[in-house]
């Protein structure tokens, strides 16, 4: 199950409820528990469906040395499919709508995609589905979450294209366009903060006699937004201070233990980036109490391996 890889999963519903303008709730937490259940029921059938494979390249992994029989496997994997569709159709029918193709996309990938091109891009559109999960059973609308799922998604694919070498190395190509990736997204998500909330008008400017003397004057922001423009560019620093040397290193010798390294901190990155798009909605509680859960995942990988 990869306990550590859980620690990136909350995010994403609270980053949907974020992206929405709406405070988390009771909803939220049931979609939760369905990304929960979805992304554990994806890492079963993963190694169900690989077990051939990693019977060659990594004989550690439970189902090759038989401490994890297959069909068990794969009866967890329905399982726990079954019980994520069950608390989504709980957090209301808009829920249910994303969770759906949700798990079609996870059932897609690790039977079919993965060893294809549409791979990343299979596993992208999953993380930005998981997000939109959670705007969908918080208000029951998806498309505010859009550009947020976009983020998340590309942030997503670059790490799943890096992975796609892990097991036996391979080109310098992948780290160096994931690391340029990383720059581009980390510009777009502390660039400026969210849009003033519903019903709030901007000051109307001076243009008298002092205008000419003094310029034009910046509408005064409260210390509400200051904080949150600050939190949002501090957690968009850890978000590329945590893949910058793994994908560099990555790419100077794309040897197998490297690239697994920057995979691994590819999906750790996951939560501080969650964690600027909660903060730019000025949630900043929410940022904080999810980037919180980054050295969680990174103490438990210590002891767990993150792929």
């Amino acid at each position: 199950m990869r306990l550590p890889a859980l620690f990136s999963v909350p995010g994403d519903a609270l980053a949907g409820a974020a992206a929405t303008g709406s405070a988390p709730g009771c909803r939220t937490l049931l979609a939760i528990g369905s990304s929960l259940c979805l992304y554990e029921a994806g890492m079963a059938l993963n190694d169900w469906a690989d077990r051939d494979i990693d019977a060659v390249e990594r004989p550690h992994r439970p189902l090759p040395s038989g401490r994890v029989l297959p069909a068990a496997a794969l009866t967890a994997a329905c399982a726990l499919t079954g019980a994520g569709l069950a608390l989504a159709a709980r957090a209301g029918r808009p829920a249910l709508a994303v969770a759906a193709p949700l798990a079609a996309t996870v059932w897609a990938y690790d039977l079919g995609l993965k060893h294809t091109p549409a791979g990343p891009v299979a596993m992208g559109a999953a993380r930005g589905l998981d997000l939109l999960l959670g705007a969908a059973a918080t208000t029951g609308r998806a498309r505010p979450a859009l550009p947020s799922a976009a983020l998340l998604g590309t942030h997503t694919l670059a790490v799943t294209t890096v992975s796609r070498q892990e097991a036996r190395g391979g080109s310098p190509l992948a780290p160096l366009a994931a690391l340029a990736t990383t720059a581009l997204l980390t510009r777009q998500v502390t660039r400026r903060s969210a849009p003033p909330t519903r019903g709030h008008r901007a000051p109307a400017m001076d243009t008298g006699p002092a205008y000419a003397l003094k310029g034009p004057r910046t509408p005064n922001r409260n210390p509400g937004q200051e904080s949150a423009a600050l939190l949002t560019t501090a957690l968009g620093a850890a978000y590329a201070a945590t893949t910058a040397r793994p994908y560099f290193h990555a790419a100077l010798n794309p040897s197998p233990p490297l690239t697994q390294r920057a995979v691994g901190a590819g999906i750790r990155a996951t939560i501080p980036l969650q964690a600027t798009l909660i903060a730019r909605s000025r949630s900043t509680a929410t940022a904080l109490l999810i980037a919180a859960l980054a050295p969680l995942g990174a103490r438990f990988a210590k002891k767990v391996s993150v792929t």
